[in-house]
């Protein structure tokens, strides 16, 4: 075991024998909060925490689903995916979540290419993060190979309401059906409703032009569903994570979700609008992405938010300087084609590399005033 996830099971530990006196010292501080409310003075706690998408690059288990195209994960396959390397997946996969969080877990976790709730299941409770005591909710896509999209929440600061799939009419009755985008709500300890999506679009396999009406017909449906949101909602707060196969100036950011980069004065935000949380830093660095191909990085993995999260003094708020891609040395390796470094992914092609994912994890921290 390497002296990081150590240090961070070690924490963990303490912080579940500290429980009891913590439990005293909150109720404590509740009544004395109680207390000078009745003198018309108002006490407001702080809690920062962050929030991550990560596509996972197929973290597949080893068995045969018979209702779904999963054969190269399986051992006799090309692949020769096996109980080692999924086993070596799962660590991998959790140690990222932990570095991202810097040693404290983040509090909600959009993954992509998760295969099943056996998968989940194995990662939240037989790897490291069992230490996080983390929950999770997954959709049951009709994608041919099995691919899902999934959410990892802790219940201490998201009490979960309700999870729920969006399916994506396909833009040609001839095409494969795609990945459902999923939807959860949830409650924070200020009693605010949290709207999470998580997604992942078509891929540009067959080309980025040909292919662009089926991840246009996805953002189509994600606009729907959050319109909807802001129709109903007093105080809509939504978060967008996942992989969408385009970088935000393509037409299914730009054009259908309108999701721009936010205004230069983040408190002059249209509060029932969307934002693109990474757009600007992407607009000045070419060198900032998520993903890397033919040599040239790009942001295929958005975090989207509507406007009222980036007012200063909301009860959640962040800013555009408390988001960006997490690029540890230990996720990068070299790129011996096109120079300096890319992604160290699991399978470059065929060949297995016990590498991490062909994606960067994106992050963004909030602060939550309860």
């Amino acid at each position: 075991m390497n002296i990081p996830i150590r240090r961070y099971k070690e924490k963990m530990r303490s912080k579940k024998r500290s429980a009891p006196l913590l439990f005293i010292s909150l109720s404590a501080l509740t009544l004395l909060t109680f207390a000078s409310s009745l003198y018309g003075q108002t006490k407001k706690d702080t809690l920062t925490f962050r929030v991550m998408g990560y596509n996972v690059e197929n973290l597949f288990d080893c068995r045969h689903d018979t209702l779904k195209n999963d054969y190269e994960f399986l051992s006799d396959a090309v692949r020769h995916w096996n109980y080692s390397k999924y086993k070596k997946k799962l660590d991998a996969v959790a140690r990222v979540i932990i570095a991202v969080g810097e040693w404290s877990p983040p509090a909600l976790v959009a993954l992509c290419e998760v295969e099943n709730d056996s998968v989940l299941r194995d990662l939240t409770r037989y790897s490291v993060l069992r230490e996080a005591d983390y929950r999770y909710v997954i959709t049951h896509s009709p994608d041919e190979r099995g691919i899902n999209v999934a959410l990892l929440y802790q219940r201490g600061l998201f009490k979960l309401l309700s999870g729920q799939s969006y399916s994506v009419t396909k833009a040609h009755k001839s095409n494969r059906p795609t990945r459902d985008i999923l939807h959860v709500s949830g409650l924070l300890l200020n009693k605010d409703t949290l709207d999470v999506f998580v997604v992942h679009f078509p891929s540009r396999s067959g080309g980025a032009k040909a292919s662009e009406p089926y991840r246009l017909s996805a953002a189509q449906r994600l606009k729907e569903v959050t319109d909807s949101l802001f129709r109903v909602r007093t105080h809509p707060q939504i978060i967008v994570m996942g992989d969408f196969n385009d970088y935000p100036c393509n037409k299914s950011v730009q054009k259908i979700l309108r999701a721009g980069v936010p205004p230069i004065e983040a408190d002059s935000s249209d509060t029932r609008a969307l934002y693109h949380l990474l757009a600007r830093k992407n607009i000045a660095d070419k060198h900032f992405g998520s993903y890397k191909y033919q040599g040239e990085w790009g942001l295929l993995d958005h975090i989207i938010l509507s406007g009222n999260l980036l007012i200063t003094d909301s009860p959640l708020s962040t800013a555009e300087a408390k988001a960006g891609i997490f690029s540890a040395p230990f996720l990068l390796t070299e790129d011996k084609k096109y120079g300096d470094s890319q992604p160290f992914r699991t399978y470059y092609g065929m060949k297995y590399q016990a590498g991490y994912s062909d994606h960067l994890p994106v992050w963004a921290e909030f602060t939550l005033r309860y």
